[in-house]
Parts: C-alpha cells; sequence; structure tokens
C-alpha cells in the first residue's frame, strides 16, 4: 500500500493507498463527516441535542433552553426526528389534548462522545472560569475526556493516524 508520510507543518494524518494522491479523487458527496454535519451541522440542531441529553423532552422547554424561534425549533426537530435522532413520543395532560415530547433514540444518544468532546473543547475557548456544565464519571468523579482509540482498544494519537480511503 503506497503511504504519504506527511511531516511537513500543518499536515496531520499519513494518507495511504489511494487517499496519498489527494489530487485523483474528490470527497464531496460521500465523505462521512460531510454526511454527519448534514444532519447535526447547525447550531440550532446542537443546542437541541444538548438539552435533548440535559433530560429536555418538551417543544416548550426545549425552545425556552435554547433560546431558538419557535419556527427554528419545530423545523429542526422535525429533521432530527426524519434522520432518526429523535423520536417523538405522545404524551397528555389531565384535561389537555395530546402533545408530543422529543427523546434521543439510540442514533441520538450515539452522539454522546462529540457531546463530550465539543463541551470539553468548548472549555478551551472560555476558559474554566466561567462556569458551565461539566461531565464526570458518576462512580469516581473524574472528569471525562474525549479519547480516539482504535476498534482494537489502542489510544491512537494524531501524529499515528492514517486517512485511507474506505473499501466499499
Amino acid at each position: 500500500m503506497e503511504r504519504v508520510d506527511q511531516q511537513n507543518e500543518g499536515t496531520v494524518f499519513t494518507r495511504a493507498g489511494e487517499f496519498a494522491d489527494r489530487d485523483a479523487f474528490t470527497a464531496a458527496g460521500w465523505c462521512a463527516m460531510e454526511r454527519s454535519l448534514e444532519v447535526v451541522g447547525t447550531r440550532s440542531a446542537m443546542m437541541l441535542v444538548r438539552e435533548a441529553f440535559y433530560g429536555g423532552r418538551r417543544f416548550d422547554d426545549l425552545v425556552r433552553r435554547t433560546g431558538l424561534a419557535e419556527t427554528v425549533a419545530s423545523k429542526r426537530l422535525r429533521q432530527l426526528v426524519a434522520d432518526g435522532l429523535m423520536e417523538r413520543s405522545p404524551y397528555r395532560e389531565p384535561g389537555a389534548r395530546t402533545r408530543y415530547e422529543y427523546v434521543l433514540t439510540e442514533r441520538g444518544r450515539a452522539l454522546f462522545p462529540l457531546l463530550v468532546a465539543l463541551m470539553r473543547w468548548g472549555r478551551t475557548i472560555q476558559g474554566d472560569a466561567h462556569g458551565g456544565v461539566e461531565l464526570a464519571h458518576a462512580d469516581c468523579g473524574a472528569l471525562l475526556v474525549p479519547a480516539v482509540r482504535c476498534e482494537a482498544g489502542h489510544d491512537v494519537p494524531i501524529e499515528e493516524t492514517e486517512a485511507r480511503l474506505a473499501s466499499c
């Protein structure tokens, strides 16, 4: 397999195989990151997902907690449901009409590592002095940290990462 070891300043991954010649292809339309951003790549989508992780379920609460306009929240929630990250679940208060709350699906819950990473990274932007929510391990109290591991369980630093085209 052809490899292009990238030790130049500013280059992050080692490119391998067909990916070594970046000019031989384009990632537009099939890149996994691009597909992910089509689903959760807006501020409003991530704010609604965040609130769902924090326990928000009902539309009025989600709107209030995010500060989004009702029209924006409604549109984004419909999209999150259509993309399988949330599902609508009916509820009914005594004497009121049936309404719906929004619950994370397994696909939505799979965003948890991303949430952890974004929260940790966000703390570096604002600095720890501003408070906010932190996520900790319930058993020992230590803060959660994002980690990159291979499927074999090894921690993988960025300089040991190889980028290659996935086989179909």
